[in-house]
């Protein structure tokens, strides 16, 4: 009798694995690519057209290029516009409102995930939580009430105190502050650290990610309001960027180069803090410091 025999397939080279992975990925690197492209072609639209000159903006045909580039709107909104006291006033707010919104969210993420023995404390949390489903404009009449009663309708306070504490970021922290072992705190307890030592020395510093992610979102989300300042300030002087680019658009005329030049310049502190900020939230190891 005869045996058959089969012949082993051959390894698959390092060679064909590679192109195999690299005809796989084609595809998809192209539709990002395109995906990319959608996304951009308006911002170059806008970013292009704040160097075209008013006459330019609306002929016909329309050319995504300016063919006689000017700066003429962005000295406008410069001088005229009076930026400069619009973008102090708004960075002023946004970063007060970054830096007490990081600190409170920690501090309260802290206390609810380790000093979570009281039953109260998780219904607190659940309280906290259920505000996230409440639309803003629900919140808005109480809110603005409080601020007037308080003495702080007209002020940068108004603008600052309400938008300190967010579920958001009260849930980031918790989450994280969960993932570190209760021995951490329980060692620093033994060696005589203090709670308030704990936290600023030990915690803190470990939550460099959440941190960096929170100030991002939180100054984006501050720069970005419209809604509250304009029904909290009346006062021209104290008006924040988005309320003042508002102004702009009159009810029969608008300068168009004036006000997509002011644009502009209005989002390129949110571009500069991306660029700069991104490789720490994308590059951070979010278990730093723990074991397995």
């Amino acid at each position: 009798m005869s045996t058959l025999t089969t012949a082993a397939p051959k390894p698959r080279t390092r060679k064909a694995r590679k192109a195999k992975e690299l005809g796989s990925s084609i595809p998809l690197t192209a539709f990002l690519w395109l995906l990319a492209a959608v996304y951009a072609f308006p911002m170059l639209w806008f970013l292009l057209s704040s160097f075209k000159p008013g006459s330019e903006l609306f002929q016909y045909p329309l050319s995504f290029f300016p063919e006689d580039p000017t700066v003429a709107g962005f000295e406008k909104a410069w001088d005229r516009f009076d930026f400069m006291l619009y973008f102090s006033n708004t960075l002023a707010v946004a970063l007060t409102t970054t830096v007490l919104t990081v600190m409170a969210s920690a501090m309260t993420g802290y206390a609810l995930a380790k000093y979570r023995e009281q039953r109260w404390v998780r219904i607190f949390f659940i309280c906290i939580l259920a505000t996230t489903m409440l639309p803003t404009e629900v919140i808005l009449s109480p809110t603005f009430l409080v601020i007037r009663d308080l003495g702080m309708y007209d002020s940068f306070a108004g603008l600052v105190v309400p938008s300190i504490l967010t579920a958001t970021g009260v849930f980031m922290f918790r989450q994280f502050f969960l993932s570190v072992p209760d021995d951490i705190v329980e060692a620093a307890r033994i060696d005589g650290a203090r709670e308030t030592g704990i936290f600023f020395r030990i915690m803190l510093p470990m939550s460099r990610p959440i941190i960096m992610t929170l100030a991002i979102f939180s100054f984006q989300w501050r720069w970005n309001d419209y809604v509250w300042p304009l029904i909290v300030v009346g006062d021209e002087r104290k008006f924040t960027l988005q309320i003042a680019l508002r102004s702009i658009v009159g009810a029969e005329n608008i300068d168009w180069p004036l006000l997509l030049a002011a644009s502009v310049m209005s989002i390129l502190p949110l571009v500069l803090i991306f660029i700069v900020f991104q490789k720490y939230v994308m590059n951070e190891d979010i278990n730093a410091g723990l074991k397995d």
